[in-house]
């Protein structure tokens, strides 16, 4: 095969990849079994505090899409920018829009407050699966529209 040809396949496989990573974040939590590696490593700065190594494989990426969408379950992400390929490597820059449903301590929002946001995740693909994924989300735009602190 040649080299546009192999790069013209892994931009498929990607833009594939990416289509599924988006339904998973939008609660199609099933097609995590498919796409999720079951050594996946999540490096993120957490809500709690943690950065993310908490959370691994399958079971904790639908935990974390699942604690995600229990304050907004009405959340929608979408792709900006990408798929942008890099040998094993998939970036996309996305916004995700929805409705505070509440349990974040201190948010002085009231419930139904409408959000948007924005983020970018690098997924690094092996074998077809998610297997290291880094989020990278802008949650001091999330929590000033939620009102923390204030």
């Amino acid at each position: 095969m040649e080299n546009t040809d192999l790069a013209t396949t892994a931009r498929q496989d990607a833009t594939t990849l990416v289509a599924q990573w988006v339904d998973l974040w939008n609660g199609d939590l099933d097609i995590a079994d498919d796409i999720i590696s079951t050594d996946n490593r999540v490096h993120a700065a957490m809500f709690d505090g943690g950065d993310g190594s908490a959370v691994g494989g399958v079971s904790g990426m639908k935990d974390l899409v699942s604690q995600m969408r229990s304050l907004m379950s009405d959340l929608t992400f979408s792709v900006e920018v990408g798929p942008i390929v890099d040998g094993d490597h998939v970036v996309v820059r996305w916004v995700a829009n929805g409705h505070y449903g509440g349990g974040i301590p201190g948010a002085g929002a009231p419930v139904g407050t409408e959000v948007t946001f924005h983020g970018t995740d690098i997924l690094r693909v092996a074998d077809g699966r998610v297997s290291e994924y880094w989020l990278n989300a802008d949650t001091l735009d999330l929590m000033t529209q939620l009102q923390v602190g204030a």
